[in-house]
């Protein structure tokens, strides 16, 4: 495992139901882009250290869907959503569906921002339904899973050309 320079921020609106990660990487947008968008990049930095991603279906475009499978320990944890707008380098808006939970389904907005220098700032906003749904997921330990994810993604986008 490698430490990371960068710090991952997690924080929840009082007022409302939704999440905001920011993380910054020492990587230009274009090869974080990718790593956000093409399948076997994906399945390499989603989620904690102690899981592996299978991914079942990308269709990573405008209209597209997808459907993955993180594996702790044996046990399959299935999530799947649609590809709302995926824009150049710089924007991906899905849906998001633990698919234990069909009737929580959340929108998630990935905005790549390019800082100079290679640099680049990821903000992500998800929007749940609810309050409850917030809290719940927060309470899940998705916190685990969004920094050591960012962890990998720190390692993975050092490494490609």
């Amino acid at each position: 495992m490698t430490a990371s320079k960068h710090q991952t921020e997690i924080a929840a609106d009082p007022d409302l139901p939704t999440i905001r990660i920011v993380r910054e990487f020492d990587a230009p947008r274009e090869r974080v882009f990718r790593a956000f968008t093409e399948p076997d990049l994906f399945a390499q930095w989603n989620g904690p250290r102690s899981t592996t991603t299978r991914v079942d279906r990308w269709d990573c475009r405008t209209g597209g869907n997808y459907r993955y499978a993180v594996v702790l320990d044996g046990q399959e944890y299935c999530f799947y959503g649609s590809f709302h707008e995926v824009r150049g380098v710089e924007r991906v808006v899905q849906t998001f569906t633990y698919e234990d939970m069909p009737d929580g389904v959340s929108l998630e907005t990935a905005t790549l921002e390019d800082l100079g220098g290679g640099r680049t700032r990821v903000t992500m906003l998800s929007v749940l339904d609810s309050m409850q749904a917030r809290d719940g997921l927060l309470a899940s330990g998705m916190e685990v899973g969004v920094v050591e994810g960012f962890e990998k993604l720190d390692e993975l986008v050092t490494e490609l050309a």
